[in-house]
């Protein structure tokens, strides 16, 4: 098996231009950026997180704060995906009872790992409000969960699969669309 790339989905500028567009819908929802705060799931919704909050920061004067959350063992897939799966560390420096969540992650597909993030945050106290933010919305819900703002949706078939590169992690910043070859 590998993958083709089919077509570039978003450029470095269409991602800014789809975080800018974002955040100014955050602040407008949740009528400013008081009690506001962004936790990033793992691994590309982390750097979503930050770029968000720096956004609601030059527009707000505020600057929300930004936690790192890991799901891994939230996922209820957890014996299908590794033996010995990598848990990476959750890092939410604030008492998220009664704040509004921005929960940021890059692509949504089935549901479930929102899901889990969700288990997650909840098992830290309760907020106030979680919404999800995500850059690529692409179908498929196994799930009855959708996201609060989304910068791009893409219907995909189950053979495609979306791959968001940024440049925190991966030294550039695009989506593309990606075909499954036998």
């Amino acid at each position: 098996m590998s993958l083709h790339v089919k077509a570039t989905l978003m450029t470095e500028q269409e991602i800014g231009r789809a975080l800018n567009r974002i955040a100014h819908e955050i602040i407008e929802r949740n009528k400013g950026a008081d009690n506001l705060a962004l936790v990033g799931v793992h691994t590309r919704g982390v750097p979503i997180a930050e770029r968000l909050a720096q956004l609601i920061h030059s527009f707000e004067g505020v600057m929300p704060p930004v936690g790192k959350l890991d799901i891994t063992l939230y996922r209820d897939d957890l014996t299908e995906i590794a033996l010995q799966p990598v848990v990476k560390k959750t890092e939410v420096p604030f008492d998220v009872h009664g704040l509004r969540i921005v929960l940021c992650d890059d692509v949504l597909f089935t549901g479930r790992t929102a899901r889990a993030a969700l288990d997650a945050l909840i098992d830290m106290g309760r907020p106030a409000v979680i919404q999800l933010a995500v850059l690529v919305d692409r179908g498929h819900r196994e799930l009855p969960i959708r996201a609060d703002y989304v910068g791009k949706n893409v219907p995909t078939s189950a053979q495609e699969v979306v791959k968001v590169k940024l440049k925190d992690i991966d030294g550039e910043n695009g989506v593309e669309l990606l075909e499954v070859l036998p």
